[in-house]
This record gives structure tokens, C-alpha cells and sequence, in this order.
């Protein structure tokens, strides 16, 4: 693979200078127009070490407009980022709609060095790469452009530059440089298959030589202008008209077909001396738990799902009040602020994932995708369709981690919760609870058991199950979650 970038490419200084002008121009233009048209932009600073990556890295940002350039460099992780999935620290860095982000260093970094240190195996090391892939496919999927360099220099160049920067450095080289010079073989195999397995449509490598300098630089230029003039282009292209919604599978006078959501048993409930029993024997098991869970370090993280007036708010108190202040947050979902608009809509989740030791509660989720932007025709038909893998794998990666994650759906049926909407409007403290949205949903109940039923089938899974809670009765729907918790915390720390 890498034979075709040996070949010593080598650019004059008036070359260089005959080029450079106009290329800066025209770099500066397109990123004007990736900008107005609300385009994130992910360049991959990649290579062998001793390739000049950090003169690349300074080249751009001397070519570039700064003001709407972000370079983020991955050293070693930090306490913070090792107590939370690996990508939490990617997510968080993510540049906005309309942005560049230049990562110097990125998600390919750990699994190649682990894999040249032999700290993982093979297999281990391709389904890394597996993980690699989907993930720009999903960064992809929202609009980003992803440009892709990796800059190479042969094993006899390497040395060169290492003798060379050991002359210039008495005192001591490049800790990287000088690992990597031992294992350059290594590397250069383990560096061919990550390219090879990860080199897709959406985000293409591009393999520099970096033997010139300056031939490296202009031809970086150029492969960034290329791939943002591409972009623009297929921007400008026309698109086919929306696809709308689903088509429906039921036809005029055919019975609705039953949904998972028909199976709850809502008869269930609690009379009060029973509930008072049950509910401080199960907050003292979630109070235990919880600082066990504080003590073994592990992380939690709860979403509570449901319909309008089901109990979700009142839900979470119980469990809050069980639990010490000091441990967990409490994340309220609502509409997208103007940042949050300006990612993908995972970003604002990943960003309250807890550290270890602690609990984050989602009051609704990341679920919306495929719930009401789904029903209320605010996402795309392709949009919500991939979000299904978009959440699964995205709580694999948390489970994986070693997070304890719960998902509760909390049903009520029509009748209780108009009786419930009601109280809401008489009763002065509740008012704010109500408003005309709430009554509007209501005429599209069955488009949205629809949607739970198909969330429930493609979410719901060994490692993230969802646990449908009866919520007729508030008091049997507040002991259920409670129990379900403290089960799992005590199995988990067990």
C-alpha cells in the first residue's frame, strides 16, 4: 500500500511559491462556503512518526481562517476520560455545524499503538476498526465531511530524521520517535490494515508523502481543497424530494395488530400501607447501593421514557430521594438549544455521561429521535431509520465500559392519562404540567405506540433491555423502578 508514496516526491522553493498564494485563497473561499452552509469539517492528522504531522498541523493553520478552526490533540488520557467510554472524549470535541476541527492524534491513535505493542489481539484490533467505521459512517450520515491524512516516510528516512533530531536535541529525542523507529516493520503492517479496514466512500484515506516538505505541505493543501470543493458540490446538487413517513402496513377496516405495549398488565397496583412498606425497603437497597456503586467506582446511567402524565417526574424524585446529592445528576431533555443543533443529536448525550462512581438520569433521551421527531415528522425518514444502530451501538459502548444502564418505559393507558390531564388543569400547582401540546399528542396515540413498539424491538437488547413499567398506579410504577435499580446495581457490584 504504502510503496506508491516512496517514490521521493520533491518540490522546488519556486514551486512552492508559485502555488501557495492561490491555493490559500481558494482554501479560504471553500471554507466560507462549507461555514454558510452549516458543514462540520473533521480533519485526520495521521502518520509515521517523524513525518512533520505538527508542520502540517501549523501550515493550516497559517492557510485557514483560525477563527473557525479548532485543533484538538489526544495524549495520554486523562482521570476524566479513562473513567467514562473511550469516545466520550471524541464526542466532546466534535466541532459545531459550520466549523473545522483538526485532531491531531484521533480514534485510530490507541488501537494502533495497542496493536504494535501487542496489548491487544488481532481480532480485538479489527473489531476497534469495526467501531472506527461506523462511527464516521454516523458522523458521515449527519452531514460532516471527514478528510482523512495520513503522512508516510520510508524506514530509511525515519532514521535519518532521528539521528538528525538527536543531533539537534542533545539532550534527548522524541520519546515517540525513537519507539517507533525500533518498530517501524510493526507499525507499517498494523497501520495497512487500520487504512485498509477504515478506507470507506464517506471517508476516504488520503496517504501523503512526507519525505519533502514542501511537496507534504502543498499537496495536503491541495487534498483538503479537493475533498471541501467535492462536498460543496454534492451540496449543490439537486436532492430528491422528502420521502415523508413510513408507509403504513394496515389497510382501511383491518384491525390495528397489537404492540408490545398491549401486553402490560396495568392492573397492577399498590394499596398505601403496602406501598409505604415497599417503597422505604427498596429507597434503602437503592441508598446502599449507591454508595457501594461510589465505592467500586462503576457508573450508572437511567432513562426514563414515556407517555404524557405517566409518572416519569415523580418517578425520579423516588429514586433521587434514595440516593445522596452528592452522587448523581439529573439531565431534563427538551427541545435543542442552538449548540446542541449544532452537532449530531447523540453529542448532547454523551457530553452528561457520568464519571465513575456516579449516576446520571436522563428525563427522556436520546430516544427522541425515534419517538417524537419521528411521529412529528422533525427528523428524516432516513434519519430516525439509522438511529436504531446509532443507540444500540452507542450503549454498547457504555455497557462495555462497565456503565449499568436502565431503560424504562413508564405506560399509562388513554383513559388515565386524560384523567390525569384534568387534574392537572384544576389543580393550581399542577397547571404548569399541562399545556395545549400535551392535549394535541393525545389525537396521535396510536402513530406513537407504533413507534414504541418498533423502539422496543430494535433496542432492546441483552446488554440494554428495556423494562416496561405498568404506571396506571403510580405507587406500583415507583416501587417497580425502585426494585429494578437496586436489582441491577446489587447484581453489578455482586
Amino acid at each position: 500500500m504504502f510503496e506508491t508514496v516512496e517514490i521521493g516526491q520533491h518540490m522546488s522553493k519556486a514551486e512552492f511559491e508559485s502555488v501557495r498564494p492561490q491555493l490559500q485563497v481558494a482554501l479560504l473561499a471553500a471554507q466560507r462556503s462549507l461555514r454558510d452552509s452549516q458543514v462540520p469539517v473533521i480533519i485526520i492528522i495521521s502518520g509515521v512518526e517523524g513525518a512533520g504531522k505538527g508542520h502540517v498541523v501549523s501550515r493550516l493553520h497559517e492557510w485557514l481562517d483560525v477563527r473557525n478552526l479548532e485543533t484538538v490533540t489526544f495524549w495520554d488520557e486523562s482521570d476524566e476520560e479513562r473513567e467514562r467510554p473511550r469516545y466520550w472524549r471524541f464526542w466532546r470535541t466534535l466541532p459545531a455545524r459550520g466549523t473545522i476541527g483538526m485532531l491531531f492524534g484521533s480514534w485510530y491513535t490507541k488501537p494502533i499503538i495497542d496493536r504494535v505493542n501487542r496489548d491487544i489481539s488481532s481480532s480485538e484490533f479489527d473489531r476497534e476498526l469495526h467501531r472506527i467505521a461506523e462511527f464516521e459512517r454516523l458522523l458521515s450520515n449527519d452531514g460532516a465531511l471527514i478528510i482523512k491524512l495520513w503522512f508516510h516516510i520510508a524506514k530509511e528516512v525515519q532514521q535519518e530524521r532521528l539521528k538528525e533530531d538527536k543531533k539537534k536535541r542533545p539532550g534527548g529525542t522524541s520519546s515517540y520517535l525513537k519507539m517507533f523507529a525500533k518498530l517501524y516493520d510493526r507499525f507499517r503492517t498494523v497501520s495497512e490494515r487500520a487504512i485498509r479496514l477504515t478506507d470507506q466512500g464517506e471517508s476516504p484515506w488520503h496517504i501523503i508523502e512526507a519525505t519533502d516538505d514542501r511537496y507534504r505541505d502543498i499537496t495536503t493543501g491541495i487534498t483538503v481543497l479537493n475533498a471541501m470543493q467535492e462536498k460543496l458540490d454534492a451540496l449543490r446538487a439537486p436532492t430528491p424530494p422528502s420521502e415523508g413517513t413510513a408507509i403504513e402496513t394496515t389497510y382501511p377496516g383491518e384491525p390495528d395488530p397489537l404492540t408490545v405495549l398491549d401486553r402490560v398488565d396495568l392492573t397492577q397496583k399498590l394499596e398505601d400501607t403496602e406501598y409505604r412498606k415497599e417503597l422505604e425497603r427498596a429507597q434503602n437497597r437503592v441508598f446502599r447501593a449507591g454508595w457501594n456503586m461510589r465505592n467500586a467506582r462503576r457508573n450508572c446511567v437511567l432513562v426514563f421514557e414515556g407517555w404524557d402524565a405517566a409518572g416519569k417526574g415523580g418517578a425520579i424524585r423516588r429514586v433521587t430521594q434514595a440516593l445522596d446529592a452528592r452522587l448523581y445528576r439529573t439531565i431534563p431533555i427538551a427541545a435543542p438549544t442552538d449548540e446542541e443543533r449544532a452537532h449530531h443529536y447523540l453529542w448532547r448525550f454523551w457530553r452528561h455521561i457520568p464519571r465513575a462512581g456516579r449516576m446520571t438520569l436522563y428525563d427522556r433521551s436520546w430516544y427522541g429521535r425515534v419517538l417524537v421527531e419521528r411521529v412529528e415528522n422533525f427528523a428524516r425518514l432516513d434519519e430516525w431509520q439509522r438511529a436504531y444502530k446509532e443507540i444500540n451501538d452507542f450503549e454498547e459502548q457504555l455497557t462495555e465500559h462497565g456503565i449499568v444502564l436502565l431503560k424504562f418505559w413508564l405506560h399509562i393507558d388513554q383513559a388515565e392519562q386524560e384523567r390525569r390531564f384534568r387534574e392537572r388543569e384544576t389543580i393550581a400547582y399542577k397547571q404548569h404540567k399541562i399545556t395545549a401540546d400535551d392535549w394535541r399528542n393525545r389525537s396521535r396515540w396510536r402513530d406513537y405506540e407504533i413507534a414504541v413498539n418498533e423502539m422496543v424491538a430494535r433496542t432492546s437488547t441483552n446488554f440494554a433491555p428495556w423494562t416496561l413499567v405498568p404506571a396506571n398506579d403510580k405507587k406500583f410504577a415507583r416501587v417497580k423502578i425502585l426494585t429494578t435499580v437496586a436489582d441491577a446495581l446489587e447484581q453489578a457490584l455482586d
